[in-house]
């Protein structure tokens, strides 16, 4: 925001994750270069793209734009590394006063910029698009939804329901997101949890323009447990109040077993019964042990500190402005 107090004109980069999204490249290059046109002045535009490995024709359509466009930039990872994890290795490459995150594939129109750059103007260093309604079928909206409130409720601090990565943040929050350690993140999680100044802008999604969603339930409740697990200490504490339960619980069965075989001792002996307590007690200590390891296996990514990312090519990039 620094540009906007001094007079000048503020650079926006449009930062892009795709993995195999060639039939989306055309159609999203035409509407973010007839947005720079409409926009050029109030602010210039630069369109950095990371490529997640694509088996398709998308690097080499990326390549076909920057030959011709300076202001598209692109990096590719030598593997998949994952939907969050591309997003922060594209953040580390912009340069923007201000950074928009998209989708490649339209469902999150592009020019709703022009929205989220008149909130940044106003003093907002983070503006995120919130779903009004989205194209997909009732079991995953509903499951999606039902995700949401979960996380919101055992987060640390509040996390915006029905947002997605569709937002627009200041060079600020690039800067602390890009100080944080963490080996698997969940940015939503983060830049909700970083504070500033933030605000919503409803907005209906798009069905997809080309191409299938790189998202099933799977993913997403895979995304989830990282939300989860990432932001919250509530499954640590769950574990201890069950364990604390479980042993009350003993205690008083063991007392109650004593004093029935004082005063009948003609009763059987209960093997079944001790057999069940002792499989309960085994799997549930392996339920508590999977929780705590967890946060272990996060505090030993985060110790390894492996990269973000592996570049393998880049495009419209100096190698001195390659961070992986």
């Amino acid at each position: 925001m620094e540009n906007l107090m001094s007079g000048k004109r503020p650079l926006v980069s449009i930062s892009i994750p795709v993995l195999n999204e060639s039939g989306n490249i055309e159609a999203l290059y035409s509407r973010l270069d007839a947005l720079a046109t409409r926009m050029k002045d109030r602010c210039d535009l630069e369109f950095v793209f990371s490529d997640n490995h694509s088996d398709d024709n998308t690097w080499m359509m990326l390549a076909e734009l920057a030959a011709k466009d300076p202001r598209v930039k692109a990096i590719r990872f030598s593997r998949n590394y994952g939907f969050q994890r591309s997003i922060l290795a594209n953040y580390m490459h912009t340069k923007g006063d201000a950074v928009m995150q998209i989708d490649a594939d339209l469902q999150d129109p592009p020019e709703m910029l022009e929205e989220f750059f008149a909130r940044w103007q106003e003093g907002h260093e983070v503006v995120y698009g919130v779903r009004r309604k989205r194209p997909e079928g009732w079991l995953l909206n509903n499951f999606r939804r039902l995700g949401y409130w979960a996380i919101d409720k055992v987060s640390e601090h509040p996390i915006p329901r029905d947002v997605g990565d569709f937002r627009l943040i200041d060079r600020k929050v690039v800067n602390v997101l890009l100080k944080t350690k963490t080996a698997n993140p969940y940015l939503r999680g983060m830049i909700a949890g970083i504070g500033f100044n933030q605000t919503g802008i409803p907005y209906d999604r798009d069905a997809r323009i080309a191409g299938v969603s790189k998202f099933n339930i799977s993913r997403l409740l895979q995304l989830g447990l990282t939300a989860v697990f990432n932001h919250s200490t509530v499954p640590l504490r769950m574990a201890s109040f069950l364990g604390l339960i479980i042993l009350a619980v003993s205690v008083l069965g063991a007392l109650y077993y004593v004093l029935l075989r004082l005063f009948h001792p003609e009763l059987p002996p209960g093997l079944a019964s001790i057999h069940i307590l002792v499989l309960f007690g085994i799997g549930l200590n392996s339920f508590l042990l999977g929780i705590i390891g967890e946060y272990l296996l996060r505090i030993y990514l985060v110790l390894r500190a492996d990269p973000v990312a592996v570049i393998q090519q880049s495009l419209n990039f100096e190698t001195s402005d390659l961070k992986l």
